[in-house]
């Protein structure tokens, strides 16, 4: 099995699972993101108690990769600090962007390095960063 088709199969069962998709009833924060160009809009809502976020789910329709990432990210952040979230966004979205990032750092995105390759497709970037951005917003406030 190739690492495209390991790739793919992560993203479509992530997808489907559909595991951290469902309205989370004590979220603390609740961020909208909507990309108008291709109709995705997600809902991540995230539990933060003591700095720490305890629990988060999303809400909405989107494509395969904003659904995936976004179920991904959720899997990543649940059980770290509001900082080590901030960390692991900064990582991710250097990674989308082309920038450098260590190996170090791509080890600690664990799943969520599967759409390293959105780099090189700049329209499917809003897809795999919309879950991310509401992630920074949140963790703005």
């Amino acid at each position: 099995m190739s690492m495209d088709s390991i790739y793919t199969e992560l993203i479509m069962s992530h997808n489907r699972s559909g595991h951290n998709k469902h309205k989370l009833a004590d979220a603390s924060h609740i961020e909208r993101g909507h990309n108008p160009s291709c109709g995705d809009d997600l809902t991540l809502q995230v539990k933060i108690e003591s700095g720490l976020i305890v629990d988060a789910a999303f809400l909405g329709s989107g494509c395969a990769i904003s659904q995936a990432a976004m179920s991904i990210m959720i899997d990543l952040v649940k059980n770290k600090t509001v900082e080590e979230a901030k960390a692991l966004a900064n990582i991710y979205l250097s990674m989308i962007r082309g920038e450098h990032v260590s190996s170090e750092q791509i080890e600690l995105l664990q799943d969520a390095v599967v759409f390293e390759s959105l780099s090189k497709m700049p329209a499917r970037v809003k897809c795999g960063t919309l879950g991310w951005h509401c992630l920074d917003v949140i963790l703005e406030k």
